[in-house]
């Protein structure tokens, strides 16, 4: 089969990307697409990857990365539309630019759906125009969203064929919505191992890496009491909020994107995860497969699926209260043996059975259910 995988990448982590790396933008598409890859940030092109060594055709396509965009319709003939635009520069001159169309994304889109013709597009970004989906459906034959965060309101998710959902009670969302839906778990790229280079320096003694936006409420609470009581460090892009989290201000440095990221976790004696509140009493994000899978003893929120995943007290930590997780935290702090035991076995069970390619296998076992 054929497939065309649709992402976005936070605004936070295209700046970065281009920031440190000047003059990328100028360089060609495959060059621009090698050093997002290589970035590892929100796994990278593990499912492209992983489609292939599955022996399907697969493109990963970065709908909102501008550069790597207009190269692309650059490189292949393909005009982006653009408009004029007037200004009084000094009250005196006149200043005319020419910027981008509104419709240029999804006009480049349309030419990359023609041009590799898949078989399936998987959309990994429901706050994509619904109404362009339904326009352009007929040139695929499986028009399949995934998602794991807030639903986005006001789209018309009728016109997905099939909806992939990272938690169950996503699932059940969109089922009672009419939608096809099933589950399709996050997982670990154990490539990440390779770029780390086995090395695991305990310089961190406790971190948490996230985003704590108002979808993160009740997360920046328990942050903020955890803080308080032990030497968490915190890294995470978003700081809206942080004015009545003292003690979270205090141990923020900075951001954390891909790479980086897995050397903090890597570096960490233990790390941190609690849920997004959409989650409810599911587990299921990024963090539970990122932080075993380079190795580090997990402490996360206790949630009823939790034990299909990793037994709890032998392969990752499950607390249930603030207080509980800090009692965790200063007990393994001191207890070494115990720690490293317990990171072993989460990390097995990571690489035995939440790796990326074996979730490119159930999505092409569900994929042809449909087809």
């Amino acid at each position: 089969m054929r497939f065309l995988i649709i992402d976005t990448d936070y605004p936070w982590f295209l700046n970065s990307l281009y920031g440190k790396r000047r003059g990328l933008e100028k360089e060609t598409y495959e060059r621009q697409l090698e050093v997002r890859e290589k970035s590892f940030f929100a796994c990278g092109l593990s499912y492209c990857n992983n489609l292939r060594k599955l022996g399907h055709e697969a493109h990963q396509i970065f709908f909102n990365n501008e550069h790597m965009q207009t190269t692309w319709a650059r490189e292949h003939g393909v005009k982006v539309e653009r408009h004029w635009q007037f200004r009084m520069r000094r009250g005196v001159v006149p200043w005319i630019s020419h910027l981008k169309g509104p419709n240029w994304p999804y006009n480049v889109l349309t030419e990359q759906i023609k041009y590799y013709k898949p078989d399936v597009v998987l959309n990994n970004c429901l706050r994509l125009r619904t109404d362009y989906f339904r326009e352009t459906k007929e040139l695929v034959r499986l028009l399949i969203g995934s998602h794991g965060s807030p639903v986005p309101e006001r789209r018309d998710f009728q016109v997905y064929d099939l909806m992939l959902c990272v938690v169950e009670n996503l699932v059940d969302y969109f089922r009672q919505a009419g939608v096809n839906s099933d589950l399709l778990r996050l997982g670990f790229e154990p490539m990440v191992l390779e770029r780390l280079n086995g090395q695991k320096p305990s310089s961190i003694q406790v971190s948490f890496v996230g985003q704590i936006t108002q979808d993160h409420a009740s997360r920046q609470r328990w942050l903020e009491y955890i803080c308080e009581r032990v030497p968490v460090e915190v890294w995470s892009p978003s700081t809206d909020g942080l004015d009545h989290s003292p003690h979270v201000s205090r141990s923020r440095r900075g951001t954390a994107w891909g790479l980086k990221m897995y050397e903090i976790l890597s570096q960490s004696m233990l790390t941190l995860n609690h849920h997004i509140d959409m989650a409810d009493v599911y587990a299921g994000n990024s963090r539970l497969f990122e932080a075993t899978g380079v190795g580090t003893l997990l402490v996360t929120d206790s949630k009823k699926n939790l034990h299909e995943m990793f037994e709890p007290g032998k392969e990752v930590l499950a607390y249930r209260s603030a207080d509980e997780c800090v009692e965790m935290v200063q007990y393994y702090l001191e207890h070494d043996q115990e720690r490293e035991a317990i990171a072993r076995a989460g990390q097995q069970r990571t690489l035995r059975e939440h790796t990326f390619y074996q979730r490119m296998q159930q999505l092409t076992d569900t994929v042809r259910k449909y087809v």
